[in-house]
């Protein structure tokens, strides 16, 4: 049987340790032993970063650096918006850092994250939390389309 590798329509279990620029831990999926599930081909993850995963195999340990706009993409202004308080009094004071779930139009939920408390206003960013900064990533690979052997199973019990 031949190695499963990483393609471009792979969903892939992976342990990964994300460092910005300063040397400061972002995330980390080792710390709590919960590896991350990503999928590829679907414009969840920046063509860069998909890039530097094709053709990794299981067990492969695998790190690299992307600037901002390849990782998380660029913070863009456009998703910094203002709320009066009062739009808080169900939800309860809003504190800086806090991420809180906020409705959209179309009627799905967008986190966003607290940034400012003045007055009666509130500063909400809807960018990705890693938006902006330059990431190191230490990737490890656990498991390659994890889904195939459950439906292999199930085709056989």
């Amino acid at each position: 049987m031949s190695e499963r590798t990483v393609m471009a329509d792979s969903r892939v279990v992976a342990q990964l340790v994300l460092t910005l620029s300063d040397g400061s831990v972002a995330e980390s999926t080792k710390a709590n032993n919960k590896p991350a599930l990503l999928t590829l081909g679907d414009q969840s993850l920046s063509p860069k970063l998909e890039a530097q995963l094709l053709g990794l195999t299981i067990g492969r340990q695998h790190k690299f650096s992307l600037a901002a706009e390849d990782a998380f993409g660029a913070s863009n202004p456009n998703l910094v918006q203002y709320f009066s308080r009062q739009s808080f009094l169900e939800a309860g004071e809003p504190e800086v850092g806090t991420i809180m779930l906020f409705g959209a139009i179309d009627g799905t939920e967008m986190p966003g994250i607290v940034r400012e408390v003045s007055g009666d206003s509130v500063t909400v960013d809807f960018n990705h939390p890693l938006a902006g900064q330059d990431i190191t990533f230490d990737i490890e690979i656990v498991d390659i389309d994890p889904e195939m052997e459950e439906q292999n199973e199930n085709l056989t019990g």
